[in-house]
């Protein structure tokens, strides 16, 4: 897994698919509340008067010179949950960000939210 202090040099990089498409650029990273992991990462997409932030798992990502590749296609990402670009996810919202990748999700054991923004 890539450490947070790695992950946070790549900000604005390119985030490319599994088959090396770019998707958009690196915004932010959000850890595990659980285990302060980093678990997901926002990527700018869209137009550039109309950009939004999409959420994308960082499992098994690939950090090459400038980009990180995740291994989803460019679609599957581009419809992804997304939050405008000053936008906060809400934590109701969290669950579908991790069903949009059939991932489980379960909130902590008090009920607390699952992702936090570094």
């Amino acid at each position: 897994m890539i450490q947070i202090a790695d992950i946070r040099e790549w900000r604005e990089h390119d985030v490319v698919d599994a088959d090396g498409k770019k998707i958009g650029t690196l915004e932010s990273v959000y850890v595990d509340t659980a285990t302060d992991e980093p678990s997901f990462a926002t990527v700018t997409v869209g137009l550039p008067t109309r950009h939004r932030l999409v959420f994308v798992p960082l499992d098994d990502v690939t950090v090459g010179p400038g980009y990180l590749k995740v291994p989803f296609a460019k679609s599957l990402v581009k419809d992804a949950p997304a939050i405008d670009m000053d936008g906060v996810l809400a934590a109701e919202r969290e669950p579908d960000v991790f069903a949009h990748y059939k991932l489980e999700y379960q909130p902590g054991a008090g009920g607390e939210r699952r992702l936090a923004r570094r």
